[in-house]
C-alpha cells in the first residue's frame, strides 16, 4: 500500500499535464467555462492544484519512509488516501470528455477518501516526526479544496442538464452554499482546525468572490458576498479551535 500512494501520486500531476495539453479532449478549464454558475471561482484559483499535487507527492514519499506502526493513523490512513488520489486522477479526462454525471460521482468519491484520510492523520495518537507538515498538511489541502471544488461540479452539472432554472439560479445556488458551509465546518471540527483545510477554503472563496464580483449574472454580487461570509466563519471557527487546543 505504501507504494501504490507514493505512484498515484505521482500520476496525478502526470494526468494533469495530459490533460492540459488536450490529450483527453477540451481542457478542464474550457469545458467549466461553457458551464458559468455562481459557485466558480475565477482561474487563478485554480493554481492550487499544482501545490496540492506537489505537496501530494511530498506525502507520497514521506510515508514510504515512516516507521509507523500497523493500525497507526497514518497506517490506517494510506488505503484511503490512495483511493482519492486515483479518483483525483480519473475525475480530469472523465471531465474533459463531458461525462458530467460521471464526474460527479468521481469526484464526491475523491473528496469523502481525502476526508478520511486526512482525519485519521489528524487525529493519529502517535505521529511520525514531522508528520503534520508531511502528511496533515497535504492530505487537509487536498480534502479542502475538493470540499469547494465538488460542490461547484454540482452546480455545472445542474446547469449542463438544466435541472434548475439557469436564467434564476441564485436560489438553487445559494442552498448549494449553505451545504458547502456545513461540510466545510463539519470536516474542519474534525480536523481540530486544520491549517491546510482552511487555507484551501479560504482560497477557494477568495477565487469565488473574485469571480462573481465581476460577472454579470443575476445574483452574482449576493453569490460573491456569501463566499466572504463563509470564509469569515470558518477563519473564525478555525481560531477558536486552534485556540481551545
Amino acid at each position: 500500500m505504501r507504494l501504490l500512494v507514493l505512484l498515484l501520486s505521482l500520476l496525478m500531476p502526470v494526468v494533469a499535464w495530459l490533460s492540459n495539453s488536450g490529450t483527453f479532449g477540451p481542457d478542464n478549464g474550457t469545458v467549466s467555462n461553457q458551464y458559468p454558475t455562481l459557485l466558480v471561482a475565477a482561474g487563478y484559483a485554480f493554481a492550487i492544484w499544482g501545490l496540492i499535487f506537489l505537496l501530494d507527492v511530498v506525502f507520497g514519499v514521506q510515508q514510504l519512509r515512516a516507521r509507523d506502526a500497523a493500525g497507526s493513523g497514518l497506517d490506517r490512513a494510506r488505503l484511503p488516501a490512495a483511493l482519492g488520489f486515483a479518483l483525483t486522477a480519473a475525475w480530469m479526462p472523465v471531465f474533459s470528455q463531458q461525462l458530467f454525471w460521471l464526474a460527479l460521482a468521481i469526484i464526491w468519491g475523491a473528496l469523502a477518501s481525502l476526508a478520511v484520510a486526512a482525519i485519521r492523520i489528524a487525529r493519529d495518537p502517535a505521529p511520525s516526526p514531522g508528520q503534520g507538515w508531511w502528511a496533515a498538511f497535504p492530505t487537509a489541502l487536498h480534502a479542502g479544496w475538493l470540499s469547494l471544488a465538488a460542490f461547484l461540479n454540482t452546480a455545472q452539472v445542474i446547469v449542463a442538464y438544466r435541472l434548475l432554472p439557469t436564467d434564476a439560479m441564485l436560489g438553487w445556488s445559494l442552498v448549494l452554499f449553505a451545504l458547502a458551509a456545513a461540510l466545510l465546518l463539519a470536516v474542519n471540527q474534525r480536523l481540530r482546525g486544520s491549517v491546510g483545510y482552511t487555507l484551501a477554503g479560504l482560497w477557494g472563496l477568495a477565487g469565488v468572490y473574485m469571480q462573481q464580483s465581476a460577472s454579470s449574472l443575476a445574483g452574482a454580487d449576493t453569490a460573491a458576498w456569501v463566499a466572504v461570509a463563509i470564509a469569515a466563519v470558518l477563519l473564525a471557527q478555525t481560531l477558536w479551535l486552534r485556540m481551545r487546543r
